[in-house]
């Protein structure tokens, strides 16, 4: 991306940009610094709410508010409860988010379920895959959180991702329509620019994939800054006289 003194606020993926393997990538507690507090973390994490996530990230040396994580999981589990108040769900998904969904008013059930939510489950089995696409053959409204099939891991190893459960599930379930809550959909980055209260071209999208983070910032109109080989740009800070606002430029 060209060099854009027009840029005072960033969207700022999680795996492969900021943390990969359990460990922040090399840079990144600087370049958060220099965002001097105007950046919003919006990653396609379908496991997690953002206070574990946060306690993650500082026990990574990263301190970033709750308030300023917006995840998938999370996200459309708050949409569910919007739409539908106190529906029964049927929850492929961690315990985290199990509770989650409790502290909004769903009700987590396993038969004649209002509607299967579908986010990173470690316990996916070929019985949890078979309550599912049942249930969805049945009428019941599928929402997923994240499209991923993988996310980058430590040595160049993969993590397999909600998308590639969704596969599963859909090989049982033919064709159907789903609710997708993740990038490269809109309702993270609207998310995220609702929290930093800057016009779409005061914002910039910070991402290593280019399907989801670039083609997300794309269709939303914002700015995408790539991240190749764990490289994150770095940022300085500029003092503008009379009004001292600050300026974010790329300087590299």
């Amino acid at each position: 991306m060209r060099a854009a003194d027009d840029i005072r606020g960033w969207l700022i993926d999680l795996d492969g940009t900021l943390v990969c393997g359990g460990r922040a990538m090399p840079g990144a507690s600087a370049f958060l610094d220099a965002c001097a507090g105007r950046f919003v973390v919006v990653s396609n994490d379908a496991e997690h709410t953002p206070a574990e996530l946060r306690r993650g990230l500082r026990r990574m040396g990263l301190d970033i508010p709750t308030d300023r994580i917006v995840l998938a999981g999370a996200v459309a589990l708050d949409d569910i409860a919007a739409r539908r108040p106190g529906a029964r769900v049927l929850m492929l998904a961690s315990r985290s988010l199990m509770r989650h969904a409790r502290q909004r008013g769903l009700v987590p059930v396993r038969e004649q379920p209002d509607v299967v939510f579908l986010g990173r489950d470690r316990w996916f089995s070929h019985a949890r895959l078979a309550l599912a696409a049942n249930a969805v053959r049945m009428g019941a409204e599928l929402v997923v959180a994240n499209p991923d099939l993988v996310h980058p891991g430590a040595d160049g190893s993969v993590v397999p991702e909600t998308g590639a459960l969704l596969a599963a599930l859909l090989a049982c379930t033919g064709p159907v329509s789903y609710r997708l809550i993740g990038k490269p959909e809109p309702t993270l980055f609207a998310a995220g620019l609702a929290l930093l209260g800057l016009p779409k071209r005061a914002v910039a999208m910070l991402g290593d994939n280019p399907r989801t983070d670039g083609e997300g910032a794309r269709r939303f109109g914002l700015h995408y800054v790539e991240v190749t080989d764990g490289v994150l740009p770095q940022l300085h800070i500029e003092t503008t006289c009379p009004h001292e606002q600050d300026m974010i430029a790329l300087s590299a």
